[in-house]
């Protein structure tokens, strides 16, 4: 950035007129960030529209915290510092917004909102809101968002594994995982001759079993599942899904192995856990998503600051005490 300029500026933006012998301060800059002044008019306009609730970017001033920037004026400035260093990079790079995008982005707007253009267009008059200016606000905001898009947010990952540490530390009498079992079995039914004698069957196809009896020609033999799948194939399970007395039992078997004898509510069954696999917990599953959007949205807050900071480093900044 040439000498001139930066000597220039002050000058052109202080601003000085003179008529005839008098000079008059019609504006005070407050900061110049490259080829752009920040002035106290600037100031006042943002302070009004913080307090009415006016145009400004959402996404952008959700990064910074809303009650300082009314009551700090240093914090105030450096925020408008930040929008004049972002909007001089989308300069640099030359990103535009296309007034069919800035148009298509209206339409979404009002078709949020329920109402058509032209109730948008009466709202914003009656906030006294010119629609050329809201368009340019738009157009604004678009460019900011893909400027952020392609230097923040693309380089942002949250894995699964970040995911499922952070639900461990929020949560750290649950398991992030789960053990998922695959079972056959070998059941023998009360209503074929009561409970006891259901028993006793039961415990003597266990006996076999602990003998060397294969478990598939068991089950194929002495299963009275009336939807018998070959092997006694039984399905895939966690143990939330048993009773207790299931659970306690089926959380000391590994794969291969094969269970007691365990009553159900319709009779007697041996199980044998097929495979036995680590998976996440149904309530991680449940909010895994939600984490990832909360840790992105963390994770973009730090590197949105740090990549300003950058950006402010390299950019020509004065303050005017």
């Amino acid at each position: 950035m040439s000498l001139s300029i930066r000597l220039g500026l002050p000058l052109i933006f202080s601003i000085l007129f003179t008529l005839g012998a008098k000079a008059e301060v019609i504006d005070r800059v407050v900061a110049i960030v490259n080829d752009e002044a920040i002035t106290q008019s600037d100031i006042s306009a943002f302070q009004k529209k913080l307090k009415n609730h006016g145009l400004l970017d959402e996404s952008l001033i959700t990064m910074y915290d809303h009650k300082q920037l009314l009551s700090d004026s240093k914090y105030l400035i450096s925020y408008l510092i930040d929008e004049k260093t972002i909007d001089s990079e989308i300069k640099h790079q030359g990103i535009v917004s296309p007034v069919e995008q800035v148009e298509s982005e209206i339409g979404n707007i009002a078709k949020n909102r329920h109402i058509e253009r032209a109730q948008l267009k009466a709202a914003l008059k009656k906030e006294g809101i010119a629609y050329s200016d809201y368009q340019d606000f738009i157009k604004t905001s678009l460019q900011r968002q893909t400027l952020m898009q392609k230097e923040v947010s693309s380089k942002i990952k949250i894995s699964d594994e970040e995911v499922n540490s952070y639900y461990i530390a929020q949560h750290p009498n649950q398991g992030a995982l789960v053990y998922e079992y695959n079972l056959a079995h070998i059941i023998f039914m009360d209503s074929n001759g009561g409970a006891d004698a259901a028993l006793k069957r039961a415990r003597e196809a266990r006996t076999k079993l602990s003998q060397g009896v294969p478990f598939e020609s068991l089950a194929a033999q002495s299963s009275e599942d009336p939807q018998f799948v070959q092997g006694g194939a039984f399905g895939t399970f966690r143990l939330a899904d048993f009773n207790k007395d299931v659970r306690e039992t089926m959380g000391r078997l590994s794969a291969g192995d094969v269970s007691d004898v365990v009553h159900m509510s319709n009779g007697y069954q041996i199980f044998k856990v097929l495979k036995k696999t680590l998976v996440p917990s149904p309530d991680l599953e449940e909010h895994r998503e939600e984490i990832r959007r909360q840790l992105m949205g963390e994770n973009f807050k730090r590197q949105f600051r740090s990549w300003v900071e950058q950006k402010r480093r390299d950019s020509f900044i004065r303050i005017n005490q």
